[in-house]
């Protein structure tokens, strides 16, 4: 079926634009975005995600208010409907739109969502060029379940936030942020069965944008159930000075990290990570846990509005919760993003910044001492 986009030298097949170049039914095109004030009073997170071949599209926003206090919460407004076959149509999924102003550059996210308690108008730019992580490719036994790209970039957030009827302005320079955008393979939508068992359930992920005064960070690893790395990487990006675009970022030869975990639970307490350039002596970064986000808010491993699940021509529903949970090792709750303070020592000097560590933990894995598939984590086991 031709579309509007086919009017446009894109094409990467021989097919028209809305036939993706895999039947696989797990094939995704997605939009990831978090902000937090310098103050930490205010986080947010918005997700929109597209899914040709199930006929699905989705999009999530989630607000932290208050976060490390005693009246800490966290605000969700989910969207769902029938993916349309023309992409200029996929930037709207009911009251939550996200706009390209400029591509690499410049986006908006507007959502109108006052029953569930959450508008805005925010407007994300760029403080970095993108950066192209190294592809993603993972298989269980003959399976793949991963085959994607994925790009991060970070930035500074303008516009304005309304919560449950407060409104509050984010001036410029106050609110820092990243984004990224994948695409390709990856477990969505029903799941479906698989045939013979392969392997234990397990997925290891760690992952730390983080935003200092004068340059940014980006961190990353995948890991086996026994510790051997299937994905990692590490970059350095520098803010612009002067009038000219961001420089592409400096890749890391090598990363490392040294992490603590929670007792009963499979969130972090600290970390450590090391970024070892290609030249040079390396760098350390601190991670000074502050408050958990949890990536249910924009549907991951949501029971009821997980991410390219089949709801209906259009639905619409909010939900929210106090802060902490009172289970961080309920199946949904086990994926967080962890706001931390950052601090830098080594060749790139003593700087202090903020950002996120995001970890996805499930199933086992030996240097951690977790085991099972959400047991949180013992410290007598280690």
């Amino acid at each position: 079926m031709l579309s509007s986009f086919d009017d446009f030298p894109i094409h990467q097949t021989s097919h028209p634009v809305a036939r993706t170049g895999s039947s696989d039914l797990n094939h995704y095109d997605r939009y990831f975005f978090n902000g937090y004030t310098r103050d930490t009073r205010l986080y947010f997170a918005a997700a929109m995600g597209l899914y040709p071949n199930r006929h699905v599209a989705d999009a999530a926003f989630s607000v932290v208010v208050d976060g490390g206090t005693a009246d800490a919460r966290q605000i969700n407004v989910h969207a769902s409907r029938r993916a349309p076959t023309d992409r200029s149509e996929a930037n709207q999924v009911g009251p939550i739109e996200v706009e390209v102003i400029e591509p690499l550059s410049a986006l908006r996210i507007a959502v109108e969502a006052p029953e569930h308690g959450i508008r805005c108008d925010l407007t994300f730019v760029r403080r970095s060029a993108p950066i192209e992580e190294p592809h993603f490719f993972h298989q269980v036994g003959q399976r793949t379940v991963m085959d994607s790209t994925r790009m991060t970039q970070f930035g500074n957030w303008e516009g304005w936030i309304e919560v449950d009827g407060v409104l509050t302005d984010l001036a410029p320079g106050e609110t820092l942020g990243s984004r990224d955008r994948s695409w390709g393979i990856r477990t969505v939508g029903e799941r479906g069965p698989v045939g013979a068992p392969v392997a234990d359930p397990q997925f290891y992920w760690l992952w730390a944008p983080l935003n200092f005064e004068g340059f940014s960070t980006h961190f990353d690893v995948n890991e086996h159930f026994d510790g051997r790395r299937w994905h990692d990487s590490g970059f350095v990006s520098l803010v612009p000075t002067g009038s000219g675009g961001p420089e592409a970022a400096e890749a890391m030869r090598a990363v490392d990290y040294r992490i603590d975990w929670r007792p009963g639970t499979r969130a972090p307490a600290s970390c450590e990570i090391d970024m070892i350039p290609y030249s040079g002596e390396p760098s350390s970064i601190s991670l000074e846990p502050l408050f958990d986000f949890h990536m249910l808010g924009i549907g991951y491993t949501h029971p009821e509005w997980g991410h390219g699940v089949w709801k209906g021509e259009l639905e619409v529903g909010g939900d929210r919760w106090e802060l902490p949970v009172s289970d961080m090792t309920a199946p949904q709750h086990v994926h967080v993003q962890t706001l931390v303070r950052a601090t830098t020592s080594g060749a790139v000097g003593v700087h202090e910044g903020l950002g996120v560590l995001e970890a996805f933990v499930v199933g086992r894995h030996d240097p951690s001492g977790l085991t099972g598939l959400f047991d949180g984590f013992d410290p007598g086991q280690v």
